[in-house]
């Protein structure tokens, strides 16, 4: 009985919340907006084309609306869309993101590919974060703000200097918008977490769509990273049980950014 109503409180952590998710079709957002859904949420994906959608329930309590998020007016049409069908905005997750083309010399970087990701990857979540601020603020119950960082915000060497200057940033103004939108009950944070089974990561790591990428691993014995791992600490942030929480960089990587491998006391 206790374990029975255990479960029915957790699966309504999000009950009548309005979400929108940017990149929702990718495998974070698949399986956030799976997660938001399974807890209540109506649930708005903003992705720049439906991509591999089948897995999602769009039309039960999940839409979609097609947004480039490097186009101000896409983003704010998102935004209105969400508010027009629901009658407000509760969450909003910044997850859209790109990758360059790999390269191990800044030599052979092109500087029409470095803008790129900075207007997908930042540029984007500005935007999002601009639209969804105003909404919330219009609705006056404050909200939440969650944006999509990485590892590789936090150390260097992980990465391109694209992707990896993006997430820097993407902390930056999470931390900056925390500070400003506080006041009005909206509160911004990020995830930032490590390698797990993605089109980013494969491509990454130069490895094939279909491989399993079993080989990553945390420093967790018997553990590697899921997109749903990090799909439940985006529903922490995006749920009241962290209404006191903002400004706040959520890393989920296992121990990854914390210790040098290199020179360890430790086997």
């Amino acid at each position: 009985m206790g374990s029975s109503l255990l479960v029915s409180t957790v699966a309504k952590r999000l009950e009548g919340k309005v979400a929108l998710i940017t990149g929702g079709f990718g495998g974070l957002g698949a399986a956030t907006a799976k997660l938001f859904l399974q807890h209540g949420a109506k649930v708005v994906i903003a992705d720049i084309n439906r991509g591999d959608h089948h897995s999602l329930p769009v039309g039960d309590g999940m839409s979609f609306v097609h947004c480039d998020v490097t186009r101000e007016s896409h983003v704010q049409s998102a935004v209105d869309e969400a508010v027009s069908k629901h009658g407000k905005l509760d969450i909003m997750f910044n997850n859209a993101g790109i990758l360059d083309r790999v390269s191990r010399d800044i030599a052979d970087c092109s500087q029409a590919d470095f803008e790129h990701v900075l207007r997908v990857n930042v540029a984007g979540v500005f935007l999002g974060t601009k639209h969804a601020a105003r909404a919330m603020r219009r609705g006056g119950g404050g909200g939440a703000i969650i944006n999509t960082a990485s590892v590789c915000g936090v150390v260097g060497g992980v990465a391109t200097h694209a992707y990896t200057s993006s997430k820097y940033a993407v902390v930056g103004l999470t931390r900056n918008a925390s500070v400003e939108l506080g006041r009005y009950g909206i509160r911004v944070n990020c995830v930032s977490p490590f390698v797990f089974p993605s089109r980013i990561s494969r491509s990454l790591l130069g490895r094939a769509e279909e491989d399993p990428m079993d080989d990553v691993k945390l420093h967790l014995m018997g553990k590697k990273l899921e997109p749903e791992d990090v799909a439940e600490a985006v529903v922490y942030l995006a749920s009241d049980e962290s209404r006191c929480v903002n400004g706040h960089n959520l890393i989920v990587d296992g121990g990854f950014t914390i210790t040098n491998s290199a020179f360890t006391i430790f086997d």
